[in-house]
């Protein structure tokens, strides 16, 4: 399970617009597996996830997209996401008890576009893309690995307001 925001479909669009060549060792994901994780949780009880994730409160955040496409890791290709770091920061507090440890170097803030075993050179590696976009949601997400990839399952969203 992970606590997530969901892009909107402007945002949507700039991503499906991005070139995708087809590469052996290259798997692109799909815009139903488009998200910026805010806390991955792990394998944990529904109810335990679901009591904390009612307890977070924030207020809705601009995110800014971009400016380029660049390397999380060697073989992940993502399109930065700035400016939801104290909602992260929020979700954190209100799950530390609860899954998985936090990343060591902290919250990243992301959309995956590929995956490309052995790394590599790609055709959207430094490709310009921007946007601002209102995040007033999260959602809790169940997360099912298939051969063709993970599939997502919304449990419950949140509105943020404070």
């Amino acid at each position: 399970m992970f606590i997530a925001v969901w892009p909107p479909a402007p945002v949507a669009e700039l991503l499906t617009a991005l070139p995708r060549e087809e590469a052996p060792r290259l798997r692109w994901t799909t815009a139903d597996q488009w998200h910026i994780t805010l806390r991955f949780l792990g394998d944990v009880p529904e109810t335990d996830a679901l009591s904390a994730f009612e307890s977070i409160r924030a207020r809705p955040v601009d995110a800014l997209l971009g400016p380029t496409v660049e390397r999380l890791a060697p073989e992940v290709i993502v399109a930065p996401v700035r400016g939801l770091e104290p909602l992260a920061a929020e979700v954190l507090a209100r799950t530390a008890d609860l899954g998985e440890a936090p990343h060591p170097d902290g919250f990243r803030g992301h959309l995956t576009l590929a995956r490309q075993r052995g790394g590599g050179s790609c055709s959207v590696d430094g490709r310009a893309i921007s946007g601002t976009f209102r995040v007033e949601e999260i959602v809790l997400v169940r997360s099912d690995l298939h051969d063709a990839g993970a599939r997502y399952t919304s449990v419950a969203r949140r509105p943020l307001s404070l």
